[in-house]
């Protein structure tokens, strides 16, 4: 196998992970909490939680997916009146999502690392050719993905709810074991949490693929020089 082509080849399959993980990270901060609950139309929770309220909370059960802390910093979180904030089945989901999730984050930094290596190792010639295609035809390859996800996400919010409910449902299965994931619309999770967050969630994150990869499609040349809209 040709240098060029396997660099050609690792950039193409590591640039989707990499902007995928890019996406994932910037929902993982307190600005998208902040953003969401203050979003036009955003539902109010039943039980009683204010915006303050969940934005409080949230940012425990953020930080918890992204800390080395055990289940018991989020266990030991209670109400005023002494009850926890979490039941059992939540704190288990709870230790499920934070594998994946820092399972998904060390395969968006080693993807960011390798694409950084490769594109060293591509700096000039044939091989900075091969990088900057890997790069570009990566970009196109989330455009379309996210493309796709965009699409029935916004399809399922105003016309077709059960079609995002499938997507939301296969998502789940694909990392948790059957129907861990469910919870009453009373628990906590819920209340901070409801389906409007993740289908804004999932829309935004097509967005900023979108957007990435569309930058990467256009913006880079295969020749070595920038895009289009760079030349004179």
């Amino acid at each position: 196998m040709r240098p060029t082509f396997l660099i050609h080849l690792l950039t193409l399959l590591l640039t989707p992970l990499a902007l995928l993980g890019l996406a994932v990270r910037i929902l993982l901060t307190p600005l998208f909490l902040e953003v969401e609950y203050r979003m036009p139309g955003f539902p109010d929770d039943p039980y009683g939680f204010t915006r303050a309220e969940r934005l409080y909370w949230s940012r425990y059960a953020l930080n918890y997916l992204l800390n080395r802390e055990d289940i018991s910093y989020l266990a030991d979180l209670n109400f005023e009146d002494g009850r926890p904030l979490f039941n059992e089945r939540e704190l288990r989901h709870m230790e499920d999502v934070k594998r994946v999730t820092q399972g998904a984050l060390r395969v968006f930094y080693g993807a960011l690392g390798a694409l950084i290596l490769l594109g060293v190792a591509g700096r000039s010639g044939p091989a900075q050719q091969a990088f900057r295609s890997g790069l570009k035809r990566g970009g196109w390859l989330v455009v379309g993905l996210a493309a796709i996800v965009g699409g029935i996400v916004a399809l399922g919010m105003v016309a077709l709810p059960e079609l995002f409910w499938a997507f939301f449902s296969g998502f789940h299965a694909l990392f948790f074991e059957g129907d861990t994931w469910i919870f009453a619309y009373s628990d906590t999770l819920i209340r901070l949490f409801p389906l409007r967050f993740w289908q804004d969630a999932f829309l935004v994150a097509s967005l900023i693929v979108l957007v990435a990869g569309l930058g990467l499609g256009i913006g880079i040349s295969t020749d070595g020089r920038r895009g289009a809209s760079d030349r004179v």
